[in-house]
């Protein structure tokens, strides 16, 4: 409804007679206004109109409030330097703007909905171990941006990157057959004790050259248990070994040469990625006549776009800043346009319990597990936690914290809400009244007011998700949404048989907020729980 009100003001702005003759307006956007600040919306349009009217902001922003104040939907209209326009809205249009569920719909932006089909690749953890905290990160980042683009109707899929070739297998193989026979592994090799635990699955007879792959296969359906039980669900589990079955590596590398993008130094292959802000450019095939990682990380990339991926997004981990200018080179030697792959680094997770960080050492085999963490905190807090920090931070992860069951724990904070207003539609239900779909009351309670108001930015925030590749403004606004319903249900008697039209209308309010919680903290892997 937002989007309808946005054309309408547009509508008779733009006819007005201070603005008629002005050819290439700016459109109206809507932003949530201060706090400070008694609207429901706010807008930048009289700054940005001012460099083609040339005129002060501030002016501009007057004569538009004047227009937008004679609308059925407008309360009032005011002004703050330096050309703020500030809308707040009648309370009946409030209710109906606040009510309004639809995420699919076209109008929200129409920029944003596209024919797009999106890959989001993450996680992706070597098949050599269990997944660890780090993995948890990127699994909770991925998985949550892909709800939130297929929930305001993007195409998008989510794949996970099998790294089953290479020497791996072979030095985790020789690392089992240690761990069977009571060794530690080699020095180079892996010596976490999970091996301990596989080398006791060992197939009787298997013969040692087997021992790699065995294991591999064993640690891959332990990370596919993982992410289901942390869930997470992937359109795909693509195997680079299949790369190699379908000489995708030798095609793509013929497809290079074919361009003119490869030459030969030293008796290696080479792709020149200087000219496109890397570093330097990239061996594609050893003096030797192996291929490099790279250029089997090329023929992935390639494989998504010829599967009719037209947007790329890789999720990674803290460790590969010096891997996103070198595949963005490779996306353009492929054709493609810069903008059409993104790479998000997320950044370290530390685990901090009783004020104290704990280590951990993948080497020596004491890493945490996120099946570890999972089982000690919860999938929910993990989920809620992993998702409140924009990637590029550092996060701090509180184990004491996430076991709370107060509100000083920001996932019990917003689950409790959903369990609070199911906790009063049961009394309801006892006292016989149900909630009712009303439009046209008037004097709402202004902690009521606020709480309707802070619903209209539901979609808007879910496009800034999509828009900055982070979900923390999702977990942001479900926080805030809470504290807000926790303010009305102090100050505000839901139930009250004496006056059961306030009740219904309040119930319907309550409806409203639970139906925002519970799809918010769907959208992030979170259940909504009905009793806590």
């Amino acid at each position: 409804m937002l989007a309808k009100l946005k054309f309408k003001i547009e509508d008779v702005l733009f006819k007005d007679k201070n603005f008629v003759e002005f050819e290439n307006l700016p459109r109206i956007d809507f932003s949530e206004p201060p706090a400070h600040i008694d609207a429901d919306l706010s807008s930048t349009w009289a700054l940005s109109a001012a460099k083609i009217i040339k005129k002060n902001p501030l002016d501009i922003a007057k004569k538009a409030t004047k227009v937008i104040e004679e609308l059925d939907e407008v309360q009032t209209a005011s002004v703050t330097a330096p050309g703020f326009i500030n809308i707040k809205l009648k309370d009946s249009y409030l209710v109906q703007a606040a009510r309004d569920r639809r995420l699919k719909n076209r109008d929200i932006n129409p920029n944003e909905i596209s024919k797009e089909k999106i890959l989001i690749e993450f996680v992706s953890a070597n098949p050599t171990g269990p997944l660890h905290v780090a993995s948890g990160r990127g699994a909770s980042l991925g998985d949550s941006l892909v709800r939130i683009h297929r929930a305001i109707g993007i195409t998008c899929d989510a794949e996970y990157y099998i790294n089953d070739a290479g020497n791996q297998a072979e030095l985790l193989g020789l690392s089992l057959q240690a761990r069977a026979q009571g060794k530690e592994p080699p020095e180079n090799g892996y010596h976490g004790e999970y091996l301990i635990e596989l080398a006791k699955k060992i197939p009787q007879g298997l013969p040692l050259e087997e021992y790699g792959r065995f294991a591999m296969e064993e640690l891959i359906k332990t990370q596919q248990e993982d992410m289901k039980n942390f869930a997470v669900e992937f359109t795909q589990w693509f195997r680079e070994s299949s790369l190699h079955k379908e000489n995708a590596i030798n095609k793509t590398l013929e497809y290079l040469k074919e361009r003119g993008l490869v030459y030969e130094k030293d008796g290696a292959l080479w792709l020149g990625t200087t000219k496109d802000e890397d570093d330097k450019d990239r061996v594609l095939v050893r003096a030797d006549g192996r291929p490099t990682y790279f250029l089997a990380d090329i023929a992935y990339h390639k494989n998504k776009f010829d599967r009719g991926y037209t947007h790329l997004i890789d999720i990674l981990g803290a460790d590969h800043h010096g891997y996103v200018p070198r595949m963005k080179a490779a996306i353009k030697h492929l054709g493609k346009e810069e903008d059409s792959f993104v790479a998000v680094i997320h950044q370290l997770v530390h685990l901090i319990e009783n004020g104290e960080k704990v280590k951990m050492s993948k080497r020596a085999g004491t890493f945490i597990t996120l099946r570890e963490l999972t089982e000690d905190v919860g999938k929910d807090a993990c989920r809620f936690f992993f998702a409140s920090r924009t990637p590029n931070a550092h996060l701090n992860f509180d184990l004491s914290l996430a076991k709370k069951r107060t509100n000083e724990n920001p996932v019990f904070y917003v689950q409790y809400v959903h369990a609070r207003v199911c906790s009063i539609f049961k009394a309801a239900k006892e006292a016989g009244i149900e909630p009712t779909n009303i439009t046209n009351f008037e004097n709402l309670a202004p902690q009521e007011r606020a709480l309707l108001s802070k619903m209209l930015w539901f979609k808007k925030v879910l496009l800034t998700c999509i828009k900055d590749l982070s979900p923390h403004h999702l977990t942001t606004y479900l926080t805030e949404l809470a504290g807000l319903y926790h303010s009305f249900y102090d100050a505000c008697r839901v139930i009250d048989k004496d006056n059961p039209r306030l009740s219904a209308s309040r119930l319907f309010t309550c409806q409203l907020v639970k139906e925002r919680i519970a799809k918010g903290l769907e959208l992030i892997g979170v259940s909504a729980p009905t009793e806590m």
